[in-house]
């Protein structure tokens, strides 16, 4: 028997968890660190220690959008000998060639174009999309309604907002973001923004610089 675990019982986890179940057609249920209930939406809920505990193939979707909590789940739930699924809304839209890794949450009605290349543990809320020869390192967040145009290289660990929109690069001259960078909510970002650094507005600015996480 293989049992599916939706890390995280907060909103994200509760939408995605019907597209799990759905694709993986087998026992599903919810993992919770700050376990407070045994069930949630009909689901049953485990602490990270039962899952792992589980005699059972146990496979996991990581429903957290923090970059960086979302790696330290993935790597405490891999150590334990689960393994990582990707939960693909059937209502998403892949234009190959592509290429996603392991471990992706792709929402309904995302798109993304030929020659674009994503990392582990990729997230895409609803209506996103990621035009042709986009680059996307691990663990990066795309909230809702993201707008990436060709051409756009992000770093691993970024976090970008609801409704962010991304000038489009070129191939001599990719649009580069850096890893752990932040962009807010509904921002236009026409130009580079470095590592770690937090930019919103139209056009994006740099507000301020994220401090290291040990």
């Amino acid at each position: 028997m293989t049992v599916l675990a939706v890390f995280g019982t907060g909103g994200f986890g509760r939408e995605i968890m019907p597209i799990a179940e759905r694709r993986h057609g087998a026992d599903v249920l919810f993992v919770e660190d700050d376990l407070r209930h045994n069930t949630c939406n009909g689901y049953r809920v485990l602490s990270t220690s039962d899952f792992l505990q589980l005699h059972a193939e146990k496979v996991f979707a990581v429903a957290v959008a923090d970059p960086q909590a979302r790696k330290r789940v993935v790597e405490h739930l891999s150590s334990g000998g689960a393994r990582p699924f990707s939960v693909v809304s059937e209502l998403a839209n892949f234009y190959p060639p592509n290429s996603i890794g392991e471990g992706a949450i792709i929402c309904a009605y995302v798109s993304i174009h030929p020659n674009v290349r994503i990392g582990k543990h990729f997230h895409a809320n609803i209506y996103s999309y990621i035009a042709h020869d986009c680059v996307i390192g691990d663990y990066v967040t795309f909230a809702p309604r993201v707008n990436c145009n060709g051409n756009v290289h992000i770093g691993e660990g970024a976090y970008i907002g609801t409704g962010a929109i991304f000038a489009q690069g070129s191939s001599e001259n990719p649009l580069v973001i850096g890893a752990g960078a932040v962009v807010g909510m509904g921002s236009v970002v026409t130009k580079n923004v470095p590592p770690r650094a937090l930019v919103y507005g139209n056009p994006a600015k740099v507000q301020r610089y994220l401090e290291e996480i040990k």
